[in-house]
């Protein structure tokens, strides 16, 4: 039988976000690396590779905690054992009859999951809030002219990190469905407002459908110093 790995608080089965998708299910958890024990990867019933093995234990606890919740995702959705493996590209392989996105960041992991009758994809991505510094610093690389002239600066912090995880969301959302690979510049938030709902244009061509001027509805929360947004189609 699968049990919480000792790195991972108990799982969390909520929808923080401000407007629920039908038929999608989001888990997730806090997780501490310094508690990562050398059983844990046993003790869940989670494969290990041998890169993963080398690698530091922030690392693995990210995998491990993401993992985790995606499964109790899943087994919530439909009833379902499934543990996502890794494609080439690392992005998690899920089930031919579904979407999903795993997104971890420091100290919290979450998963969201559904139904290809209920959706045809969705991108999940998490962010700690940065700093006014570090904002000033790196929204030239990613904010378009556009968006930075757009900038309201007494929300800078908010206004950067949100507008890095919307695009980040994005992309986990159109990979899958185009193949095509997309940068911060190939996407732009056209707005977003307090009760957690925006609104993205995609700036490139990735394929017949999704082409240049598509635009697509985001959301997101603020909690705890972490943002967390979603973008489905």
């Amino acid at each position: 039988m699968n049990r919480l790995p000792s790195c991972c608080d108990p799982l969390q089965h909520h929808w923080p976000l401000p407007r629920p998708l039908p038929g999608a299910v989001l888990v997730s958890c806090a997780f501490d690396p310094g508690r990562l024990a050398l059983d844990d990867f046993q003790r869940a019933g989670i494969a290990s590779s041998a890169s993963l093995q080398r690698s530091v234990a922030k690392r693995q606890a990210e995998y491990l905690a993401g993992r985790v919740c995606a499964r109790a995702a899943l087994q919530r959705l439909d009833g379902r054992d499934y543990v996502p493996g890794t494609h080439e590209d690392r992005s998690p392989i899920w089930p031919a009859d579904i979407h999903g996105s795993i997104t971890h960041g420091k100290g919290w992991a979450a998963a969201v999951v559904a139904t290809e009758s209920s959706c045809r994809g969705l991108g999940l991505d998490q962010e700690t809030l940065l700093d006014a510094e570090r904002a000033e610093r790196l929204m030239g690389e990613i904010l378009t002219p556009s968006e930075l002239d757009r900038l309201d600066r007494s929300q800078l912090a908010l206004a950067v990190t949100l507008t890095f995880s919307l695009k980040e969301s994005l992309f986990k959302t159109l990979y899958p469905l185009t193949h095509q690979r997309f940068y911060f510049e190939h996407a732009e938030v056209l707005h977003w407002s307090v009760d957690g709902l925006a609104r993205l244009r995609l700036l490139t061509d990735l394929s017949a459908e999704w082409r240049h001027g598509v635009e697509l509805q985001g959301q997101f929360c603020v909690q705890d110093g972490h943002l967390l947004s979603l973008v489905s189609v």
